[in-house]
């Protein structure tokens, strides 16, 4: 059976790591003035996003992820011939319609699929699942990466789908942001009053950090600290801890909101790594996605591993 993976574009792992595995990404439109760009991950446009600074207007940008029917033509005009089982992981539910678009699409392209895949010449039925992430960002890239290891290892479609919908159970994505400001005046955009002007003026006064979770669909802060250094290097400390205990999966997705020279020089990543090393887990860094930068701000810093259920401890 041919497995294919598909993403959304706010999913936070290297550019080779999607071609070397081939992942399909849905892509999310970000409109900023008069301009519509379109978030494939695309490393030139991450690249032109911070070169032109673009994000000093990113607070009021519009976004809008792929339609029902976008997601559906995606499927059916190349996806549902390449591939005969698709697993469709997407950023957590709570914070984006992206699920549920790919859920409700999934429907049409089941009862659509034998017309396209006949007229090429491909036997048999096409299978897609769609898997709630309940993370954001890099938290998103772990359960991928472990989908690519279980179609590696040639695991049955029903394992594959008990185990992928576990590690998303159990994946942790932490955040550290630099603006407060600017995470409020993207919150207060969206409707969101997660983060209000008292703390947003609060932080920006005594340069205090909050330290966010995004975990089994709530998303949230777990610390604080002041100044973003001494943030990073409580969030990495903690980080360390949690692999020393021991990860679900051999992973830790790091992605970093400019250019990942600075993500090396942050305090305390380098012993980070190291830990990393020491208990066999892979470190997958990232620059941000263009749609992650809109919405926390360009600068933030966020990683995602998966572990058993546990108290955040800052």
């Amino acid at each position: 059976m041919r497995f294919g993976i598909v993403v959304d574009s706010a999913c936070d792992l290297p550019a080779e790591f999607f071609a070397e595995h081939d992942i399909g990404i849905l892509p999310i439109s970000i409109r900023i003035g008069e301009e519509t760009l379109v978030d494939n991950r695309d490393p030139t446009l991450i690249a032109r996003y911070l070169a032109e600074n673009l994000g000093a207007r990113g607070a009021a940008a519009e976004t809008e992820p792929y339609t029902v029917e976008q997601v559906r033509d995606v499927f059916l005009e190349r996806l549902v011939i390449d591939y005969d089982c698709v697993f469709c992981l997407t950023i957590t539910s709570t914070r984006s319609p992206i699920f549920e678009h790919a859920r409700k699409a999934s429907f049409a392209i089941l009862n659509s699929y034998q017309a396209p895949r006949k007229a090429a010449g491909v036997d048999g039925p096409f299978l897609m699942r769609v898997i709630d992430g309940q993370t954001l960002f890099a938290g998103q890239g772990v359960a991928v990466y472990e989908a690519t290891q279980l179609i590696a290892a040639n695991a049955s479609v029903g394992a594959m789908r008990e185990r992928l919908e576990f590690i998303a159970q159990n994946s942790y994505g932490y955040m550290l942001p630099r603006d407060l400001y600017y995470l409020r005046a993207r919150a207060q955009k969206k409707g969101d009053r997660s983060v209000g002007l008292l703390s947003a003026a609060l932080g920006s006064a005594l340069d205090i950090k909050p330290i966010l979770r995004g975990w089994r669909g709530e998303t949230g802060p777990v610390g604080k600290v002041r100044g973003f250094d001494a943030g990073a290097k409580m969030l990495f400390a903690y980080t360390q801890a949690r692999v020393r205990a021991g990860l679900l999966v051999p992973v830790l997705c790091v992605s970093y909101g400019g250019d990942l020279a600075e993500l090396a020089a942050l305090p305390g990543y380098a012993a980070l790594k190291e830990t990393c090393a020491e208990h066999g887990i892979q470190v997958l860094e990232s620059p941000m996605s263009v749609t992650g930068m809109v919405n926390v701000g360009v600068g933030a810093v966020t990683l995602g591993f998966a572990a058993l259920e546990h108290d955040a401890k800052f």
